[in-house]
């Protein structure tokens, strides 16, 4: 049956042969992975939100960016390892804020709306990765912390369009801008 109704949809309307396969072709597989999306991008979303306001988790209202404090002073100035001299020089510059601002936000949305997973994945592993290595040794393990995990999570998202379930996915990749520019998936 499944099968059937697959063979009716359009390419951009089925679920992809990487997201049949993790799942076992079920729908309970694509709803964990969709769950999983917009947990994650609500994550990436909720860290903009409390830098640019000061909602007062990690971020205290007097350092909202708003009011003038700076996304990426604190972290990257407490940076450690062999890369500390580089996120000491990048710590509380305009260019540094504005990009983490930007990618926290533009992450966030993307995978909350289930669109633009693919470039989404890329800028969250890379994010990841460069937080990771600011706080290199990690001080739980010698070498895999949450930012690595966080890694390969977002690009699970992409591999198995997670977008496509409780998202915009299918309708995204349907929009001719994307049939043109495929790395929008």
């Amino acid at each position: 049956m499944a099968l059937t109704q697959d063979a009716r949809r359009s390419p951009a309307e089925r679920p992809s042969t990487a997201m049949r396969s993790l799942s076992g072709g079920s729908v309970a597989g694509r709803y964990v992975m969709a769950g999983l999306r917009i947990v994650v991008g609500w994550v990436f979303l909720w860290a903009f939100l409390d830098k640019l306001f000061g909602l007062g988790y990690a971020t205290p209202e007097a350092r909202a960016w708003l009011n003038g404090g700076s996304p990426t002073k604190g972290f990257l100035s407490s940076a450690t390892g062999p890369f500390a001299g580089f996120y000491h020089d990048l710590a509380g510059t305009g260019v540094a804020n504005w990009l983490f601002m930007l990618g926290l936000a533009g992450i966030g949305t993307a995978f909350l709306l289930g669109i633009g997973t693919r470039i989404a994945a890329v800028s969250g592993a890379v994010m990841y990765l460069m937080m990771w290595t600011v706080v290199l040794p990690p001080v739980n393990n010698p070498v895999v912390d949450d930012h690595i995990i966080g890694a390969f999570v977002v690009a699970a998202l992409a591999m198995f369009a997670a977008g496509d379930t409780l998202g915009l996915g299918r309708w995204w990749k349907r929009q001719p801008v994307v049939q043109h520019n495929r790395w929008l998936i």
